[in-house]
């Protein structure tokens, strides 16, 4: 009996004093939603009901993932007016209206919407599984009276839209909170600028802090990509009486975002379940250049350039000189030579890969070509630049800009065309002169003279110097243009546009390249440490007489490094070429390479998986600049461990460059008699028939991934089936082990990353199957590492079962070829940088 009366009483407290909590799935006239109760949408992505903050009694209805942990937030009704110390309801009135009501029945928030005050026969409130809270008349489902997409919160996500009214210029956009607790108005907003043409900006009060810039078709300008609308549906509509902006997922499974930050950054983030958390793809602003107006008017900003950022545009010089040598650039600069409007001779220069200017002063015509947009410019005094509207399909419309243009900068990756105004007597002084250029046919004819002049100087000047080189002269070379294999003539002489040094600066720098100031040695030759006058610690490569590397080696180096500018790829800062050396200068990397960490025994338990993770990220996205995103096309060919050089964050940094090749135009693949690169990384079908392609780079990335997973050396490891490491983690993958391949220093925190680090292993298998055909690109592959793509079944690798040390095997790869490396390096091998 005594445990009778126990169990009523544990069963009265259950019911009645511990708080249940049910769900519903719409609101109808009459019918509340309570501190207890929540609304959720149809499959249950999302939920909607009250909630307060770590240690806040102050409590909100708002809306948020229903199954991602902790709470992640996306819209907030009562963000200005919280109910302190009181539980609150949410309410439908008969005309629509949504309200929140604290326990005393005090309205605390309304949707307060015009709409909702026409007659309603039988309003509902439903929470769509977009993440949409609507109002809407149950016998008119299709008339919305009402939608929490209307008032963005702090965070955009798919299906909802950024609108500014273009009658009245009033804007809905994204408005930060006060701080990461407190979700009150805060300071800045991300919204939509209808000013001239309309562009996406982020503002403090009346500030403008950031621009992420005007539409082009596929992307805003501002954003450093050229892929990301592939994986993003985006879209900018302009009409009569509004402009929007917005974007959809193409698959559908991702789950993102962006988020206004209460510091003023713009986020997105995308949620991975291997990691069960969300992970950060992109910042913005980013670097200093995303500064509003950093450089002021008529200058351009580029961040790879640092510290000194600022340049004037062609054509133009400091406002003032002292200030820009003082890196005071708000000033800008102006014109060395004033434009003749009354002759209408000038010319323009063709910028490529650049951030639009601030569109707030221009005007555009969607009809017009890029031609009749020139035209047009010309007749215009006040016009002093122009870009297509459209860059899809060859380009469309037309854009132009008045007076000084603002907030120009060169981009890392994507970017599109800008064409600046200049007087004509600039265009005989300038390079890059582009065929825009022509205004009039007195103008055609000059340019064809000036043209036939410079071809007969340059002709001069590369005898004079070729008859140099024959005679050895101990005076400092300027660097001969060679041509790469299977080059056009237009594309061999290709200008280097990097910083010349001489003979005695480097063997000062290296203290004449001191045995202590050696680095390592490469197949190439050896690499110094060295420290220029200025301070700043270098690199510098010495290629020896003796080296595999010629001049068309340190030529195709220099140039493409010279034209490449990526965080993941390694910065040359200037090359020599006096006497009989050769020599190139790079940053210096005080955390050397990859090789060195994962292969030793001791330090690979420094690069715990975090660190692994992002390095492999890191190169994967310096390997789709080079294949997709950079102005030229690249392969880089002897992709490996130890040519992934880490700076002081561990950043990883792609390095040399001297075997890679180009590809240009519509060219997919290449052919070559001599086969170059590094045993264990080298694609099947570069080895054996010399055809190598972006894939043969895919090839070498995976191969990477597996080497960092295990800290094994694909060619060093065999396993008692004579298996190599390639063929190993084949076999533990088909035998559903695959995680038997883990480095062992991982082994303590592999739990909680398993399911990335299972990712991560088949992605690397999928990278070196035997077919080059059923290897992604690396736009996939980067998307695979961000969780963004599902991952296919692995085929067999190449070379499996090993063959490498058979006859069989060893004859296949030597039967037709020359191997360049027969050693683990081909250009150097570092011990630091």
């Amino acid at each position: 009996m005594e445990s009778f009366k126990v169990l009523l009483v544990y069963t009265f407290l259950l019911f009645n004093l511990i708080p249940t909590f049910n769900t519903l799935e719409t609101i109808v006239l009459g019918q509340s939603l309570k501190q207890n109760e929540t609304l959720i949408s149809k499959n249950e992505t999302f939920e909607a009901g009250f909630f307060n903050f770590q240690n806040s009694n102050f409590q909100y209805f708002g809306i948020w993932y229903k199954d991602i942990s902790p709470k992640t937030l996306i819209w907030i009704a009562n963000k200005d007016s919280p109910l302190q110390n009181s539980s609150g309801s949410l309410n439908l009135t008969d005309k629509g209206t949504l309200v929140v009501l604290d326990s005393k029945g005090v309205m605390i928030w309304s949707t307060n919407s015009s709409k909702t005050a026409t007659k309603v026969t039988k309003p509902i409130v439903e929470l769509l599984e977009s993440g949409n809270l609507i109002v809407k008349d149950e016998t008119n489902p299709d008339d919305v009276l009402w939608q929490s997409f209307d008032l963005p919160s702090d965070t955009l996500i798919p299906g909802m839209r950024l609108r500014t009214d273009l009658v009245t210029g009033d804007y809905k956009g994204l408005v930060s909170w006060t701080d990461t607790e407190d979700p009150a108005t805060g300071l800045y907003s991300y919204h939509i600028d209808s000013t001239g043409f309309p562009q996406v900006v982020i503002t403090k009060g009346n500030k403008l802090l950031f621009r992420v810039g005007s539409w082009n078709g596929n992307i805003l300008s501002g954003i450093a990509s050229t892929t990301l609308y592939k994986a993003y549906n985006f879209s900018f509509v302009i009409t009569d009486k509004e402009v929007s902006y917005g974007y959809d997922l193409l698959d559908k499974s991702v789950v993102s975002r962006y988020i206004l930050t209460s510091a003023g950054q713009i986020s997105r983030y995308t949620f991975s379940d291997q990691l069960n958390s969300w992970q950060i793809f992109f910042v913005g602003p980013s670097d200093q250049c995303d500064n509003y107006a950093l450089c002021g008017g008529n200058a351009n900003c580029d961040a790879a350039n640092s510290p000194k950022v600022c340049d004037c545009l062609e054509g133009f010089i400091p406002k003032s000189q002292e200030n820009w040598d003082s890196q005071k650039w708000s000033d800008g600069c102006v014109r060395k030579v004033k434009l003749d409007c009354d002759n209408n001779s000038d010319g323009f220069l063709k910028h490529v890969g650049m951030k639009l200017p601030d569109t707030s002063k221009s005007w555009f015509n969607k009809s017009m070509n890029l031609d009749e947009c020139e035209r047009f410019c010309l007749g215009n005094c006040s016009c002093t630049a122009y870009a297509s509207l459209d860059i899809r399909n060859g380009g469309s419309g037309c854009l132009i800009w008045f007076n000084n243009i603002l907030d120009v900068r060169k981009l890392p990756s994507g970017g599109q065309d800008l064409y600046i105004r200049v007087a004509a007597s600039e265009l005989v002084l300038l390079t890059n002169i582009s065929d825009h250029n022509t205004g009039s046919k007195k103008k055609k004819l000059a340019g064809i003279i000036v043209g036939c002049i410079v071809f007969i100087v340059i002709l001069i000047v590369l005898g004079f110097f070729m008859h140099r080189r024959r005679k050895k002269l101990e005076k400092p070379g300027v660097i001969p243009i060679f041509s790469f294999e299977n080059q056009t003539e237009s594309k061999e002489n290709e200008d280097i546009d990097i910083p010349i040094f001489d003979l005695p600066t480097i063997a000062n720098a290296t203290n004449n390249f001191s045995i202590d100031n050696k680095l390592g040695q490469g197949g190439f030759g050896p690499v110094y440490k060295g420290k220029l006058e200025n301070g700043q610690d270098i690199a510098v490569k010495r290629l020896c007489n003796t080296s595999g590397q010629g001049p068309k080696e340190f030529i195709n180096e220099v140039k493409l490094i010279a034209n490449l500018q990526h965080r993941n790829l390694v910065k040359l800062l200037g090359c020599c070429i006096q006497n009989d050396e050769k020599l190139l200068v790079y940053e210096f990397m005080i955390n050397r390479s990859l090789d060195y960490f994962i292969f030793d025994e001791t330090r690979k338990s420094l690069l715990h998986w975090t660190q692994r993770f992002q390095i492999i990220c890191g190169i994967a996205r310096g390997l789709l600049y080079l294949h997709e995103d950079s102005r030229l096309r690249i392969i880089h060919r002897d992709l490996k461990t130890s040519n992934i050089l880490l700076d002081k964050n561990m950043i990883p940094k792609i390095s040399d460059f001297g075997l890679a090749r180009t590809l240009w135009g519509d060219e997919g693949e290449g052919e070559t008699r001599r086969v170059v690169g590094t045993y264990g990384y080298i694609s099947p079908e570069f080895a054996i028939r010399g055809f190598f392609s972006v894939k043969s780079d895919v090839f070498s990335f995976g191969v990477i991934i597996l080497e960092t997973i295990s800290g094994k050396k694909n060619r060093e490891y065999v396993d008692y089936d004579d298996l190599d490491l390639l063929g190993f983690a084949w076999r533990m993958w088909s035998e559903q082990t695959p995680l038997k391949l883990i480095d062992e220093t991982l082994r303590d925190s592999f739990v909680e990353a398993e399911p990335e680090i299972s990712r991560c292993i088949q992605i690397g298998l999928l990278c070196v199957q035997e077919r080059a055909d059923d290897r992604p690109d690396m736009s996939a592959a980067v998307l695979m590492l961000n969780g963004e793509k599902s991952l296919p079944n692995p085929k067999e690798p190449a070379f499996y079962p090993h063959q490498l040390g058979s006859s069989s095997g060893t004859s296949k790869l030597h039967s037709n070829n020359e191997v360049y490396s027969n050693n683990e390096v081909s250009m150097t091998l570092l011990q630091a940088r």
